[in-house]
């Protein structure tokens, strides 16, 4: 399988620009993904604190672009382009502080427990190296969201 890069990333999901925490998807199948990332390490990083570091709990969004990824990946032209929403988190752990401390690049695995057309329920980790830095779960709710 050849890698998907980032700007097909960008194509694929909402968010644009540094907003695009994703560099490439290394491998997915039907069920899970796997991505990289090294915008933590980048001084443009939407998401850092205005001192400039940038915590750890910021892996769930890097986690939930690549759930978003994988939701599009596996549509493939089955006319949903629906927007996830995320819903809610479970048992996220965090196993360091802060993120731009980390000097290799971050890789992101998600895995698809369950889920239809309206909502999917993800497990994620993300490390790097042999380093676990965060996991927990994540239900996305997808399309339009009830007022």
């Amino acid at each position: 399988m050849t890698p998907i890069d980032r700007a097909q990333i960008a194509a694929l999901i909402p968010h644009a620009g540094t907003m695009c925490l994703l560099d490439a998807v290394l491998r997915w199948d039907a069920n899970s993904v796997r991505c990289l990332s090294r915008r933590h390490a980048r001084d443009d990083n939407p998401l850092r604190r205005p001192d400039g570091t940038l915590g750890a709990v910021c892996g769930v969004e890097i986690a939930a672009q690549a759930m978003a990824v994988h939701g599009r990946l596996v549509a493939d032209g089955a006319g949903s382009s629906a927007n996830g929403y995320l819903a809610s988190l479970r048992d996220v752990r965090l196993r360091q502080a802060r993120l731009d401390r980390v000097a290799g690049d971050l890789v992101i695995d998600a895995e698809r427990l369950m889920g239809d057309a309206r909502c999917a329920t993800y497990r994620f980790v993300i490390g790097s190296g042999d380093v676990e830095l965060l996991s927990g779960r994540a239900t996305v709710l997808l399309g339009a969201v009830p007022e």
